[in-house]
């Protein structure tokens, strides 16, 4: 699976047109975490490094991607399922749904880049509470302390209001809709503004926004005469 998930993200880095992106499971799970057996077998510290590294990496990568990503949270999200839905830009949950980072139980921290993440998202007090308790969180909570942008209904499936999966991308597309190069753009300030010092962040934005001004989205933008609601 880490390397599968390292592979897609090598292919989205190359979507040059892609403006949206779901991560979710299979089998109504999202991620249970890492396969037990798989563990023992690299559970000597050299290996674990290794693996530690090429999972941060990985995730990194995702959460840098000039998409505006959203993890579809069905079932679990456990351990490293947890960590998963931290490197996305929002997360949604389906009703009847939990994230928990059960690192501890294992003896373990966060290694993927799970605990400076989920600080950024929740807060350094909430993220304490989260992996020194090994909260079960719920949709509701999740709401509460900012983990969740979202809730979804699994039980309307069907009922008009389409799949999560179709729930997932209505839900995504408010954020998504527009030309893929401003989009784009608009990741790429915002990711700048969070990673890096006010200085360089502001020669980011600065250079992104000379390559809109001008552009297509913004001629046929002005050509228009849109009138803002």
């Amino acid at each position: 699976m880490m390397v599968d998930l390292e592979e897609k993200v090598t292919q989205l880095e190359n979507w040059t047109y892609g403006k949206g992106l779901i991560v979710c499971g299979a089998a109504e799970t999202f991620c249970s975490g890492s396969d037990l057996n798989a563990v023992r077998a690299i559970s000597n510290p050299q290996d674990g490094m290794k693996m530690c590294m090429f999972m941060q990496n990985a995730l990194t990568r995702l959460l840098r991607l000039p998409l505006i990503s959203v993890a579809l949270v069905e079932g679990r999200a456990l351990g490293g399922g947890a960590e998963l839905t931290t490197a996305c830009d929002f997360r949604v949950m389906a009703s009847g749904s939990v994230v928990q980072f059960v690192h501890k139980h294992m003896g373990l921290v966060p290694g993927w880049g799970g605990a400076a993440r989920l600080v950024r998202i929740v807060g350094s007090q909430n993220a304490l509470k989260l992996l020194g308790g090994a909260v079960k969180v719920d949709p509701e909570l999740g709401l509460h302390i900012g983990l969740s942008d979202g809730v979804l209904d699994a039980q309307q499936e069907g009922e008009g209001v389409g799949t999560l999966r179709q729930q997932a991308e209505n839900w995504l597309s408010r954020y998504t809709k527009g030309p893929a190069p401003v989009i784009q753009a608009v990741k790429k300030v915002v990711l700048s503004g969070r990673e890096l010092p006010l200085s360089e962040a502001l020669r980011t934005e600065k250079d992104v926004f000379g390559t809109v001004w001008g552009g297509p989205a913004n001629l046929q933008a002005l050509a228009s005469k849109p009138k803002h609601k």
